[in-house]
């Protein structure tokens, strides 16, 4: 069977490694002219996680390529430091970036890939679907799956607008690289002014730095091609903060990569459709402050792909089987990543400084590790089925 996948990201390469495993013939499309880099950091935690990514024979490479981020310290305006999170809080079992995480999965995917292109049309009949392109010709497929993130192009064409199905939570993020200025070894700081985050943390093993930026804000309209439109609004939402702020904002203009989107979930009731189904982010991004949306690709992928085969390639059977296994756990994603949004960039002085304060505390609480433990018994609630 040849099947279609639109998206270069986590999902689409993690499904076309299990896909080829099974017998299948997969053809991935995406966007972009080729791999992004960079981006902001990725971690898996839990056996469910790992088993995925041992089972596919990259997490040696994965874990050669980790951050390696230890403990992360929140700091005043002034640099003094408040406190310090456990790094299994942020960075799980292996933390590494997302771009890097992108290559190992393309390293390890025998597919074909169709760079600087994307889907336009999709005309289903009894036998397979009709796909037209952007540039290539058109072409006939068995099936086609939209692993292509929470702006996904096919979900827009077989389900309808994305407005129908993209929940805001209030915040936006952008990440981009700097140099490792602060000299940081292995860890980060951050800064959390009213309503706003600054966080700069050491990547790929001390020789540079990540800066992520978050702030609370109602939905935005912006041209999500326009990075120099991107880079402004975010100037201005963070002119005169303190800290590193201007700083690292200043190095932002010359960056080489540049992320910038709504911290958003995707809610739907149904991912698939006739021959079409989704995948990851595209059909239950958790968000991506949940620190599951990267573990829930990988995992939905091996079930897509082993519901598939099972089935012997059957996707009115796979389909919905793919979706009773996943639906449960992608919904215990999204709820911890609602709180966590709700947490790191709280609305008004009095709540910043009170989780400033319970921050300061944490270290000598009991339950300091409790948000730490839910994560990970988030992370470990499915359980894998062997697949022939």
């Amino acid at each position: 069977m040849n099947i279609l996948i639109s998206g270069a990201g986590v999902a689409g390469p993690a499904l076309a490694h299990w896909l080829r495993r099974h017998g299948f013939n997969p053809t991935i499309v995406e966007t972009a002219p080729a791999l992004r880099d960079g981006g902001h950091a990725v971690d898996f935690r839990g056996k469910a996680h790992l088993s995925v990514l041992r089972q596919m024979g990259v997490l040696d490479e994965i874990r050669r390529n980790q951050t390696g981020m230890g403990a992360m310290s929140y700091v005043s305006a002034t640099g003094k430091k408040i406190s310090s999170m456990p790094a299994d809080l942020f960075a799980g079992d292996v933390e590494i970036l997302r771009g890097d995480l992108s290559r190992v999965l393309f390293d390890a995917t025998d597919a074909e890939y169709l760079f600087g292109d994307t889907i336009t049309g999709l005309a289903e009949d009894a036998h397979g679907v009709t796909v037209t392109f952007e540039r290539a010709p058109v072409r006939r497929f068995d099936l086609v799956i939209g692993a292509d993130g929470l702006h996904s192009t096919v979900r827009a064409l077989a389900f309808g607008p994305e407005t129908d199905y993209v929940r805001h939570l209030g915040v936006h993020c952008a990440a981009f690289p700097l140099d490792n200025y602060l000299g940081l070894d292995h860890t980060g700081l951050a800064y959390r002014p009213p309503g706003k985050l600054v966080a700069i943390y050491s990547a790929r093993h001390n020789t540079e730095a990540r800066a992520m930026f978050l702030f609370g804000s109602p939905p935005l309209a912006y041209d999500r091609r326009d990075v120099m439109q991107q880079k402004k609004i975010l100037a201005e939402a963070f002119e005169g903060v303190g800290w590193e702020t201007s700083r690292a904002l200043a190095a932002m203009w010359d960056a080489p990569d540049f992320y910038f989107d709504s911290v958003a979930q995707v809610r739907m009731d149904r991912w698939s459709r006739g021959r079409v189904a989704l995948l990851g982010d595209a059909a239950y991004s958790p968000c991506l402050l949940s620190g599951m949306g990267s573990g829930l690709a990988v995992v939905g992928a091996y079930v897509l792909a082993g519901e598939l085969a099972a089935a012997g390639g059957d996707h009115r059977v796979a389909f919905p089987r793919y979706e009773e296994a996943m639906r449960e756990y992608a919904g215990g994603a999204q709820k911890s990543g609602e709180g966590v949004s709700r947490m790191v960039v709280p609305q008004g002085r009095l709540m910043t400084a009170f989780l400033n304060q319970y921050m300061r505390l944490m270290p000598y609480l009991p339950g300091k590790q409790m948000i730490a433990d839910s994560a990970r018994r988030t992370a470990e609630a499915i359980t894998l089925k062997e697949y022939r």
